[in-house]
């Protein structure tokens, strides 16, 4: 990597799998040309765009698709190309080897299981979903605000947001 490049072993922000430092839960923005990767977690390039979507540099910003590519080349020895890894992530390419995805689960810094197996990728597309939503300032001064308060006043406002959930998706809501 150059020498402003992070390595694998840097505080990437936040591991999916519970640390949370800040960069994880960054920025709204979309990552750098994220492309049509599906936006479904259920894909594998639904999860490497949510990887990208997620995990940013503690300034922030997304990781481009050369600073991935070059970390996943010297950890596995193989090619693996800034193009390549966007065909990966817009699903135009969908069939990686998996010391790929083993470089890419650690350089995101999350277990390999997220691409291979359905249930603990479910898991942790939850636990990514959970820190994009708290990259939101709003989100997140509503969650620090609610720590404050007694168990039956957060099931208060837990009801709320059910009643405006519904609200929003059209839903029949049903009183308080």
């Amino acid at each position: 990597m150059g020498e402003n490049a992070p390595t694998a072993a840097d505080s990437r922000g936040s591991s999916a799998t519970g640390s949370t430092s800040g960069s994880a839960a960054a920025s709204a923005d979309s990552g750098s040309g994220s492309g049509s990767g599906s936006g479904s977690g259920s894909t594998l390039a639904g999860k490497i765009d949510a990887l990208f979507q997620v995990i940013r540099r503690p300034t922030r910003e997304p990781y481009s698709h050369e600073e991935v590519a070059r970390a996943c080349r010297e950890a596995t020895g193989e090619s693996f190309s800034a193009t390549y890894l966007w065909q990966l992530r817009t699903g135009r390419r969908d069939n990686p080897t998996k010391r790929h995805l083993e470089a890419l689960a650690q350089f995101f810094d999350v277990p390999v299981g997220y691409f291979f197996d359905d249930e603990q990728g479910a898991a942790i597309t939850k636990e990514l979903e959970l820190l994009g939503a708290l990259r939101d300032a709003g989100v997140r001064s509503m969650a620090l605000r609610a720590v404050n308060l007694s168990p039956e006043d957060a099931a208060t406002i837990s009801d709320m947001i059910d009643v405006l959930a519904r609200r929003e998706r059209g839903s029949p809501s049903r009183e308080l």
